[in-house]
């Protein structure tokens, strides 16, 4: 198949640990390269935000990168590129009526659809839509905090209805398409996966330490969950907390969250124990998940969550956040253990029952492993997406040949 992927802000070729580049940059590359892998050609068609980007860069055997000229070739933090999406979306149709238009078009986050949907107005091709992350979630969860595009929530809700397929990547997010009037049939459930050569079980590069080692590896925002860790640690004796991400270590001392997050070490007396390494190479991510006892993810709210994944994967077990994606793939009590989000308490109480059984934390972390390996590599998430592109695909070659035009046209134009 031909595959047009549209993932607007979050280009595969990021380097990780920028303010919008995280989970959705790795999904996008690893997908691409998977699907790629089993014979089909990807164009991923992300925004130009530097003037000297080459149109297109090789990202992978198949699939090319195809930066877009919509907006200044500049960083713009993605809140504010919604105004972007209609050019984006023009481009997109142009090119494809004079390149010929892509089999299927996946697009990745909110704004990736409204781009995509303007596309499809005039070109008919069929939509699988993924979110990432539900606007109607975050609000729910901050409320006033929440920075979000004043559009962002009616425009997911018409995707939710108008994309010809929805990817979900868990069981929580189904139920909350579904209460943006999402039709059924149209759900589909795929999880985010695992590069299991470079996430997978070996030696671990421990060294002798006074201290049990707990990590915790993610973009440095609020929600992310680090200062219920950090409340927690008084209550886990003989245990440092190792926090990788934000920005280069260099800077570490001028981002407001890290101070922050290290004044609330210090009014608790754990400043000691709470260590600051930011932001960590993707190569080197492997080796630290592997000299921790246990990793910790305990986030306000998760789509998904790649970094629990990553952690089971390496055969380390997790101590997680009972909330969205974690509940699909952290098997409470299996691969490691589930708490109440923002509860130092319990995850306290989580985090000293692993440090301080060594056999359960060996047993934990077998499981994880051999979880993982079965369920979320890679290979099985393409083939998994490669049948909804083929379902997909199908169903619109039999419109097109009963005569039928592009669902919805007329409304798209109008909207868009």
């Amino acid at each position: 198949m031909k595959i047009a992927m549209v993932s607007e802000h979050a280009s595969p070729l990021a380097v990780l640990g920028g303010d919008d580049a995280g989970g959705q940059n790795v999904h996008v590359a690893a997908l691409a390269s998977a699907l790629a892998d089993r014979g089909h050609t990807v164009e991923v068609f992300t925004r130009r935000d530097a003037r000297r980007l080459p149109e297109v860069v090789q990202l992978h055997p198949g699939v090319d990168v195809v930066h877009v000229p919509a907006g200044p070739a500049r960083a713009i933090g993605k809140d504010s590129l919604p105004p972007y999406m209609p050019a984006f979306g023009s481009w997109l149709a142009a090119r494809w009526r004079h390149a010929g238009r892509p089999d299927v078009v996946h697009a990745h986050f909110w704004m990736s659809g409204v781009a995509a949907l303007r596309a499809r107005a005039s070109t008919g091709t069929p939509l699988v839509q993924t979110f990432h992350a539900l606007g109607v979630v975050k609000r729910r969860h901050q409320g006033d905090a929440d920075t979000s595009p004043p559009e962002r929530l009616a425009r997911e809700e018409h995707l939710a209805c108008a994309a010809d397929a929805v990817i979900a990547t868990c069981s929580d997010e189904v139920r909350e398409l579904l209460a943006l009037g999402a039709r059924p049939d149209k759900l589909h459930v795929v999880p985010c996966g695992v590069d299991l050569e470079a996430f997978r079980s070996g030696p671990s590069p421990r060294v002798l330490r006074p201290m049990r080692r707990i990590v915790s590896i993610g973009r440095l925002v609020e929600r992310k969950g680090v200062r219920t860790l950090i409340e927690a640690l008084p209550l886990v004796p003989g245990a440092e907390l190792v926090v990788a991400g934000g920005p280069d270590e260099r800077e570490l001392d001028g981002d407001p969250h890290v101070r922050l997050l290290r004044a609330a070490a210090a009014e608790l007396g754990v400043a000691s124990r709470v260590r600051f390494v930011g932001r960590v190479g993707r190569a080197d991510v492997p080796a630290l998940m592997r000299s921790a006892d246990v990793v910790a993810c305990v986030p306000w709210y998760e789509p998904f969550g790649i970094v629990p994944l990553e952690a089971m994967a390496c055969g380390v077990p997790v101590v997680g956040a009972a909330v969205g994606g974690l509940l699909d793939s952290v098997v409470d009590g299996v691969t490691g253990l589930l708490v109440p989000p923002r509860d130092p308490v319990a995850t306290a109480a989580a985090l000293n029952r692993v440090l301080g059984d060594e056999d359960l934390r060996l047993r934990l972390g077998r499981a994880a492993a051999e979880h993982v390996a079965t369920r979320f590599g890679w290979p099985r998430v393409a083939e998994l997406t490669e049948t909804v592109y083929t379902q997909l695909a199908d169903a619109t070659a039999s419109r097109v040949v009963a005569g039928a035009g592009p669902v919805g046209a007329a409304v798209e134009r109008a909207l868009a």
